[in-house]
């Protein structure tokens, strides 16, 4: 059982704490001594995976650009060291480069130190092994091993050595861009291409530099590539308002053909066009799936729930392909995609609508760079046509209205009391005239109504760590969403234990 010292840490398949001052009322947690005692654990949990002891290990230890991570960094690649194990120190270092290592450089797991998009305050580690990053489960067991403490070896000293990963790891995303384009200067595929890149002061800077740049674009235009981890311009964050706003803007002051935006370690991206539209959350979808499905007829498409019947039928009716609705979290995602390949279902991707996108041809490994990556060469390969890269989901159905309501529950037992919500109100819209219950959806109830009625759908489901019903509404119609929701506000009413 986990001490609540060590459960606080853990987020889904990520550790996550407080990791420097400066938000008033959120004190500093993880610690050297925490981290050191994670270290620790990560690496007892290794040698019972793999079968070797920590003396015969390599691993790769990367970080993004908050300002805890040189602290971090060092408590990590030192504690590794003591334990006898060969440490790659990459520095400054995207967390889909991390897993690379162990493709790349033969390491037997890697370390990334980040915590997303989450404030400058807040830093974490996240894990791989050559199978890729861990599950839930597997955190838990290395916090229960940390909580023991660290426990000293007689083991010599282990080498630490500075690598330069990301070098390497531009080029492949360069091969990548230069065999998929086939331009006729096969050395210059994007040249006469404007791209712009907005890296939020994380560390997805370098793909301006090391990738565009060397390919030939023009990155004029490109705004907050270099790293600081106190995030002065915006969040970096392709879900935010004000960072999409900002690479809309500058694509539309350079006179660009595209932007790319990254979050802060560069798992998640997001684009605009030239026109400087979104390309985002359910349009990264659609994007991705066209370009996934190209290779792949009749493929399924993994996402998560709260994706709209539009991109549904985009996926089935347009591309010929398979649309699986699965559990929120990007590792549900891609885990159930990797299950489903299992069984002989093609799967060539599994995507979040928060950006997190993993291709089965990238050892599902969810890198925003990659698909971006993958958007860049195919507005290549467009542009010999005469057409642009949204002529792809062009006939994408939008919705007109959307909304997330984020619903409290009083009860101190909140996923059993969730749980009996959601079981409630399926039997209620099953009894009501012109609900209609999907059959396919695998998270809480999804509901949809007709012309007159809303004309959409909500999807009402329960967070998975925290005592919240995220309700989230969709219509084709403006005024809709008010609709649907004050059908379901006769229900709601009745239910004693939420918030509302």
């Amino acid at each position: 059982m986990l001490t609540d010292f060590y459960k606080q840490f853990k987020s889904g398949t990520d550790i996550r704490g407080v990791a420097s001052e400066g938000v008033q009322g959120q004190e500093v947690n993880l610690t050297n001594e925490a981290v050191a005692n994670m270290t620790w654990g990560f690496a007892c949990f290794l040698q019972d995976k793999l079968g070797k002891k920590a003396e015969e290990m390599k691993i790769a230890v990367g970080r993004d650009s908050r300002i805890s991570g040189p602290r971090i960094a060092e408590v990590v690649t030192k504690t590794l060291a003591s334990l006898g194990v060969e440490v790659l120190d990459c520095g400054l270092a995207t967390t889909p480069s991390m897993f690379m290592t162990t493709v790349e450089l033969g390491c037997d797991a890697s370390v990334q130190i980040t915590a997303s998009h989450h404030p400058f305050n807040r830093n974490g580690l996240k894990f791989f092994t050559r199978q890729g990053g861990l599950e839930g489960a597997d955190i838990t067991k290395i916090l229960e091993y940390a909580q023991q403490g660290v426990t000293s070896c007689d083991c010599a000293q282990g080498e630490i050595k500075a690598v330069n990963f990301m070098d390497r790891y531009a080029e492949i995303l360069c091969d990548i861009i230069k065999k998929g384009v086939n331009a006729e200067d096969y050395d210059l595929p994007l040249k006469g291409l404007h791209i712009c890149v907005d890296a939020g002061n994380g560390v997805g800077g370098f793909y301006a530099d090391k990738v565009l740049a060397v390919l030939g674009a023009d990155t004029t235009g490109s705004r907050y590539l270099d790293p600081d981890g106190m995030f002065p311009n915006h969040v970096p964050n392709p879900e935010d308002k004000t960072a999409m706003a900002a690479i809309s803007e500058a694509v539309i002051q350079s006179g660009a053909d595209l932007g790319v935006i990254f979050d802060t370690d560069v798992d998640r991206g997001a684009a605009v066009d030239g026109k400087g539209a979104e390309i985002n959350r359910n349009r990264l979808v659609a994007l991705a799936s066209a370009i996934a499905l190209e290779e792949n007829a009749g493929g399924t498409i993994v996402t998560d729930s709260i994706t709209s019947d539009g991109l549904k039928e985009f996926i089935e009716s347009t591309l010929g392909g398979k649309h699986y609705r699965y559990r929120r979290g990007y590792k549900n995602v891609i885990d159930k995609a990797i299950e489903l390949e299992a069984q002989g279902i093609c799967c060539p991707l599994a995507i979040e609508t928060s950006g997190h996108a993993a291709m089965k041809e990238n050892y599902f490994l969810d890198d925003g760079a990659y698909l971006c990556t993958k958007i860049i060469i195919k507005m290549a390969q467009l542009r010999r046509e005469g057409k642009e890269i949204g002529d792809l989901i062009a006939e994408l159905k939008e919705c007109k209205e959307e909304k997330e309501i984020r619903i409290k529950i009083k009860e101190a037992d909140f996923a059993a009391y969730g749980k009996s919500v959601i079981e409630k109100l399926t039997c209620y819209a099953q009894a009501q005239q012109g609900w209609t219950v999907a059959d396919d959806n695998r998270e809480g109830i999804r509901v949809s109504f007709g012309e007159g009625d809303g004309d959409g759908w909500f999807l009402l489901r329960l967070s998975v760590h925290d005592p919240i019903m995220p309700l989230n509404i969709e219509s084709n119609t403006e005024g809709g969403v008010e609709i649907i929701l004050s059908k379901l506000m006769g229900f709601l009413k009745e239910c004693q234990g939420l918030d509302i």
